[in-house]
């Protein structure tokens, strides 16, 4: 960033800094210490490249290649010429009455950098042009910002681009292509007096010069560029010179910046400097150093991503870029680009500030923002972004952004909610964590069957590459009763998600024997492959480890591996597979396990270890792939392969049970409950990464198989920090044939309500019913019932309904679930013609309080049982005079009751 300098302005910055910068009030609604909200403010776009910002006394200068600005889409106002430069409303995004054209008379006119004096009076520009508004400039110009005119008397001669510009109150620091300034010798770098005249000052470069920087006592100026040599030293891409003399007082010599890489920014605070850094080739170092007062390195940033712009502001370090690859400094793997970051001015770990652009059209470099700027000066703030990118935050916007310091108006994206209950005592709901793009840290609130008052609160961490998954442990359950739970997610300024789609289950009677028993055993991933949509695959595991479904492979495939509703994910073997949400590294023993079912020739990666996401891992071990021939094999890597491999082949459309351990006493292969190999290597490769589910890279493993994804069925991957003993997965394979509960939910077929007060009416086309004793409303449902699976029996049965969103729709009262005797139609039954009930309630709904909530009976398991496999009819009758009022079969809100949950287990 290229600011200008004077004496008063360093010492302000220093007692801001000790006071806790306070430089603008803190924006509370943000995770600390973000100052800016990732939400887009509406801006005048260009139709070119912006490569530089200054601003001044609420008016922001824009320079670069373009010549028009235009209103933001959907915004009103017509466009208007702007040759290489506009003048913008730091508040509004628009357009000054100051007009500036800045032309050549031969090549492509462009302003490369901005800068304001510590007086705020001159605007000073540098590019490549020669005249400004007609008058004759050399790629350096004064413009008086209070007549917003082309100073004459100021014309120094740079006889190539001008690329960065530093002020102080006296002197005119450059850098750029040039090699002579007036006609002397000035490589790179170069000072002027503020009326234009050259100074002494000689820091001579053998390549380009593309930042420069006075430092807050004005001693010294940091320089950055393309070169390898300032004033003869070896200083490659950094150095720091004497601020009269030019001379060199720090060099930092080839190999401390690669010699492939640049620096392009620099940046300065109260407390250090900062540089952005872009590289070409293998290699490179593209991400962001900081340096102390005293020309220290303080922290190295190597994330890949050729970084352009750096700005610090109130202890936070922005940065733009096309960051991609920032698994070296422990967070995101190679993958997606990220252009704009913040981090600690103090680390390189990067905080929850994520507004987004593209790369802008690639015609150009396709590198995305370019340059920032902070402009205010009442209590607002606002982060200025220019460069090539044709979108921000995914909406159309070119070469402009901004970002206010308030209010945050942006929220957190909807939650991917699901429930699941492996034993009678308790219900899991999980999600995977929402993402705000400036709020780390999340409210989320569960709400249980429709229920206005949040049975939980919780709160969880989550960034774009790290989102976690977030649980609720519901142990106010009843077995055999269903419940449905929807989650919101909330920030800290109180802008909340809309509620995530209802996850329902049904609590078991009895713990399912496969699932509870590898719970049991310590999982700490276990995906069991039951959603209905994706992309969030749940971990049933207490260790929160939640997937991501790629490509959208098929879910929900019956027969699962073991008994009960389980079901299996199908994976088509070209591009789909799951992989886990959170970035760890697997040390000590483990064990990997997993069901399988195909015909493939192709073999393919069942479950590993990678140290990327969706690209190919080049770090790859613990798991388990099959052969082209339907062989398994189980390997870790020591520095070489170590393999396992068994013999027979297990492609043959079968479910099949593979578990792959290394402990202390070695490695061993068990395929459907039995020791099919073992050695004795007890150590693996260590790296962070992520699990993967049915791909990632195989390359240089033995029996490398066709193709690196599984083509086939998935059921019940899971991931154990021990390794499992024989019994153990001896125990695992012979539970998944054991008898487990299954639920069958039968919605009505037919439904209406008898109304006393009109005793001749038909309500069969209602999309209501209604329940009370004076006067009287009575309901009549009918079910179609299924017979009980074979080798089971019915072990609860209960009704479901939902009351409606109509005032008062819930009732104090209790109503009973009575059998229908006589007989009756949906469009022929009225209050006159009902008809008769058996003389004992088979259960009584209680405590149906609310509106538009689920409520539950439990029936008498002996009346239902003998009915299944025909037609079975209830009614709803009340004695008290307080109304009960449900949707019906008929809801346009499709809501689905009433229905008859039924639980059915062995006998």
């Amino acid at each position: 960033m290229r600011r200008s300098w004077g004496l008063t302005a360093a010492l302000v910055l220093t007692v801001a800094a000790g006071a806790g910068g306070s430089l603008a009030p803190t924006a509370a609604a943000l995770t600390p210490p973000v100052a800016f909200t990732a939400d887009d403010l509406p801006t005048w776009q260009t139709n070119g490249v912006v490569w530089a910002l200054a601003e001044a006394n609420d008016t922001v200068f824009v320079g670069g290649t373009f010549s028009a600005i235009r209103p933001p889409e959907g915004g009103s106002g017509t466009p208007k010429s702007a040759v290489n430069f506009a003048a913008l409303n730091a508040a509004t995004g628009a357009p000054t009455d100051c007009t500036l054209s800045f032309t050549v008379g031969s090549g492509t006119a462009t302003v490369r950098t901005l800068v304001v004096s510590p007086d705020k009076k001159t605007l000073y520009a540098g590019g490549y042009f020669g005249a400004v508004n007609g008058t004759p400039v050399s790629s350096l110009a004064a413009i008086d910002i209070a007549t917003c005119a082309p100073r004459a008397n100021f014309t120094p001669s740079f006889p190539a681009t001008v690329r960065a510009l530093a002020v102080t109150d006296t002197t005119i620091y450059a850098a750029g292509d040039f090699g002579t300034v007036e006609g002397q010798t000035r490589q790179r770098f170069a000072a002027i007096t503020t009326a234009g005249d050259l100074l002494p000052f000689t820091a001579n470069a053998d390549e380009p010069g593309r930042a420069i920087e006075v430092t807050p006592n004005g001693q010294h100026v940091v320089l950055g560029g393309d070169f390898f040599t300032v004033n003869g030293a070896n200083s490659h891409a950094l150095a720091v010179v004497n601020a009269t003399t030019g001379a060199v007082a720090k060099a930092y010599p080839n190999g401390w910046i690669p010699q492939n890489s640049v620096v392009k920014d620099i940046e300065t605070d109260a407390t250090g400097f900062y540089t952005a850094n872009e590289g070409t080739g293998g290699g490179v170092f593209d991400g962001r150093i900081a340096l102390n007062l005293d020309f220290e390195q303080r922290w190295r940033d190597t994330c890949l991503g050729a970084t352009q712009a750096v700005r610090s502001y109130q202890g936070v370090l922005y940065s733009a870029s096309h960051a991609h690859d920032c698994a070296s400094v422990g967070e995101f793997p190679d993958g997606r680009r990220y252009h704009l970051l913040a981090q600690p001015t103090t680390s390189t770990g990067k905080l929850g500030w994520l507004p987004d652009t593209n790369d802008g059209p690639p015609e150009v470099e396709g590198i995305g923002p370019r340059v920032m700027t902070v402009s205010g000066t009442g209590t607002t703030k606002y982060l200025w972004v220019g460069g090539e990118f044709t979108t921000v935050n995914s909406a159309p916007a070119q070469g402009l952004t901004r970002f206010a310091s308030g209010p945050d108006t942006g929220a957190p994206t909807v939650p991917v909610a699901s429930a699941a209950a492996v034993s009678p005592n308790a219900v899991h709901v999980r999600w995977r964590s929402s993402l705000d793009l400036d709020d780390s840290k999340l409210t989320y609130k569960v709400y249980r069957n429709g229920g206005a008052t949040p049975v939980a609160t919780v709160q969880g961490d989550s960034l774009h590459w790290s989102r976690p998954q977030v649980s609720f442990k519901d142990t106010n359950v009843t077995p055999g009763q269903t419940y449905t739970y929807r989650v919101t997610a909330s920030d800290a300024a109180g802008n909340t998600s809309s509620l995530s789609a209802t996850a329902t289950v049904t609590v078991p009677t009895s713990p399912e024997p496969y699932a509870s028993q590898v719970i049991a055993d310590g999982a700490g991933l276990y995906w069991r492959f039951d959603e209905s949509t994706t992309p969030y695959a749940a971990d049933s595991s207490n260790g929160d480890n939640s997937g991501l479904y790629i490509n959208a492979p098929a879910l929900r495939q019956t027969p699962g591996a073991v008994g009960g509703a389980s079901t299996a994910v199908a994976l088509n073997g070209t591009d789909e597979q799951i992989h886990s949400d959170r970035r760890q590294t697997v040390t000590g023993a483990f064990t990997v396990e997993t069901w399988f079912r195909t015909t493939t020739n192709r073999g393919g990666k069942l479950i590993g270890f990678g140290n990327n996401t969706t690209r190919n891992s080049g770090s790859y071990d613990k798991h388990l792939y099959m052969t082209n021939t339907g062989n398994v094999v189980f390997g870790v890597s020591t520095g070489s392969a170590r393999t396992l491999t068994s013999l027979g082949s297990y492609n043959n459309g079968a479910w099949h049970h593979a578990v792959g351990t290394q402990g202390p006493e070695g490695m061993r292969l068990y395929v459907d409950g039995k020791l099919v190999g073992s050695n004795g290597v007890s150590t693996n490769q260590q790296y962070a990464g992520y699990w993967h589910v049915g791909a990632d890279n195989l390359a240089g493993w033995p029996l490398r198989p066709t193709s690196n994804f599984f083509a086939g069925r998935i059921d019940e991957a899971a991931v154990y920090p021990t390794a499992l003993t024989a019994a153990q997965v001896a125990k695992h394979y012979s539970l998944a044939s054991a008898p487990a509960d299954s639920v069958a939910t039968v919605t009505a077929t037919e439904d209406t309500y008898a109304n006393a007060g009109a005793p001749s009416t038909n309500y069969g086309e209602s999309g209501s019913l209604a329940v009370r004793g004076t006067s009287a409303y009575e309901s009549y449902l009918r079910f179609t019932l299924p017979p009980a699976p074979a080798g089971t029996v019915l072990k609860s049965a209960r009704l479901a309904v939902k009351t409606t969103t109509l005032a008062g729709a819930g009732s104090a009262d209790s109503q009973s679930v009575v059998p229908v005797t006589g007989s009756w139609t949906e469009d022929g039954l009225t209050y006159t013609n009902r008809p008769a009930l058996g003389p004992t309630p088979i259960g009584t709904l209680t405590g149906a309080t609310d509106g538009s909530a689920i409520y539950s009976a439990a029936l008498n398991t002996s009346a239902i049982s003998a009915a299944l496999g025909g037609s079975y009819s209830l009614a709803l009758t009340s004695t008290g005079t307080d109304p009960l009022w449900l949707w019906s079969s008929e809801a346009a809100a499709a809501e689905g009751t009433p229905q008859l949950v039924l639980t059915f287990g062995a006998p």
